[in-house]
C-alpha cells in the first residue's frame, strides 16, 4: 500500500525518512502540539508553500524550465476564490466556482505562454515569464473595481469553516473544536492529496521523459519525443498546481491582494526553498518548506531572545538584534548551500548511497 501511494519514489535514506514522517506527523498534529494562533498560521503557510515549492519543482528541477510566472498562477488561484466569494457570498459553490474559474485561467495563460515561448532559449523564456508575471501584478492592483485594487479583496467562507462555528462546546486538549481548526485539517488533505498526485507524476513514463529533457534536450528529441509538447504539459501541469496553492492561501487568510499572492519576493522564497531542499525532488520541497518558513517566521523571536540573553556583552546584543533577522536568514541560506550544494534531500541521498 505504501509502495503505491508513493510511487515507488522511497526516501532511500533513513534520515529522510525520519524528517518526513517528523514532518508529517508535525503538520498533523500541529494544532496541539504547538497551540496558539501565529503557530497554526505557520503551519498552514508551510502546507501552502509545500504545494507551490513542488509545482515549482515539476518545472525547474524535472524539466530544466526556468519561469518567473509561478506567483502569477499563485495569484489567480488565490483572486478566483476571493472574487467569487466576494461576489457571490460565503457557498460552497461559491469556492467550487472561484477553483474551477481560477484553473480554467491558468490553464489558458500557461498553454499560451508554453506554445509561444518555450521554442526559445532557457533565458529568453524566463524573461518573458517575468514580464507577463510584473504585467499581471500590475493589472491586478489597477483594476480596484474588480480585484480591489492595492486594498484587496475580503470576503467569507462558509459558515463551517468560520472560526465562530463550533463543534464542541469543550476544548480538546486545550484546543477549541472550531471551524478553523476544520481549515486547517482541510488544507492539509488537500496537500496530502496533491503531493501524492505529483509524486505519481514525476515517476511515470511521463516524468522520466521530464528528466530526459532536463538532461539533454537535443537527445530526448533525436529519438523521438516532442520536446515542445512534453515542456508545454509540464508549464500547464505546474501552473495548475500553483493555482490550488493560491486558492489555499486565500481559503486559509480570507483575504487576497497584490503583495500576499504576486509579490515578487514570494517567487525568491520559492527559489530559495526550492536550493535548500533540493532540486529534483518532491520531498526536497516538503522539507526545504518546513524549514524555511520555520526559519523565516521564527528566526526574530530566536534572536530576540539571544539579544536579551546576551545584554552583559553589548557588541553580542547588537549582532544579535531581531532587526537583523534577515541577515542571519541569509547567513543560514548561505551555509545551507555551502554544506548541501545538492540539496538537503540530495545530500542525504548520496550519504546513504555510499
Amino acid at each position: 500500500m505504501l509502495k503505491r501511494l508513493l510511487s515507488d519514489d522511497f526516501p532511500r535514506s533513513r534520515v529522510l525518512a525520519v524528517l518526513l514522517v517528523a514532518a508529517l506527523l508535525g503538520l498533523a498534529l500541529a494544532p496541539f502540539l504547538f497551540p496558539g494562533v501565529k503557530a497554526l498560521n505557520v503551519a498552514a503557510k508551510v502546507l501552502v508553500f509545500v504545494v507551490l515549492v513542488a509545482s515549482f519543482d515539476l518545472l525547474l528541477g524535472y524539466t530544466g524550465i526556468v519561469s518567473f510566472a509561478q506567483t502569477m498562477f499563485f495569484g489567480i488561484g488565490a483572486y478566483g476564490i476571493a472574487i467569487s466569494a466576494a461576489r457571490l457570498g460565503p457557498g460552497w459553490d461559491a469556492l467550487l466556482i472561484g477553483v474551477a474559474g481560477a484553473l480554467a485561467v491558468s490553464l489558458v495563460l500557461s498553454l499560451a505562454i508554453g506554445l509561444f515561448s518555450l521554442r526559445v532559449r532557457a533565458i529568453f523564456f524566463a524573461m518573458i515569464t517575468l514580464a507577463v508575471a510584473s504585467a499581471f501584478q500590475t493589472l491586478a492592483s489597477q483594476l480596484s473595481a474588480f480585484t480591489g485594487g492595492e486594498d484587496g479583496l475580503t470576503f467569507k467562507l462558509p459558515e463551517l469553516l468560520s472560526p465562530s462555528f463550533e463543534f464542541a462546546e469543550e476544548p480538546f486538549l486545550g484546543v477549541s473544536l472550531d471551524g478553523r481548526l476544520l481549515c486547517y485539517y482541510l488544507l492539509f488533505v488537500v496537500t496530502l492529496v496533491l503531493l501524492l498526485a505529483l509524486l505519481r507524476i514525476v515517476n511515470s513514463p511521463f516524468g522520466r521523459v521530464l528528466q530526459a529533457i532536463r538532461e539533454n534536450e537535443f537527445r530526448a528529441e533525436a529519438i523521438g519525443y516532442r520536446v515542445v509538447v512534453y515542456r508545454t504539459a509540464a508549464s500547464v501541469l505546474s501552473a495548475l498546481f500553483a493555482t490550488l496553492a493560491g486558492a489555499m492561501l486565500a481559503i486559509w487568510l480570507r483575504y487576497n491582494g497584490p503583495d500576499t499572492s504576486l509579490s515578487f519576493e514570494i517567487m525568491v522564497d520559492v527559489l530559495l526553498i526550492v536550493v535548500i531542499g533540493g532540486m529534483g525532488s518532491i520531498y526536497g520541497a516538503a522539507i526545504g518548506a518546513v524549514l524555511f518558513v520555520v526559519a523565516q517566521s521564527y528566526l526574530q523571536d530566536l534572536l530576540r531572545i539571544g539579544s536579551e540573553a546576551a545584554s552583559g556583552l553589548p557588541w553580542l546584543a547588537a549582532v544579535l538584534a531581531p532587526d537583523r533577522w534577515l541577515l542571519w536568514l541569509g547567513l543560514l541560506f548561505v551555509l545551507s548551500v555551502y554544506y548541501f550544494p545538492t540539496g538537503i534531500v540530495g545530500r542525504l541521498r548520496a550519504r546513504a548511497a555510499r
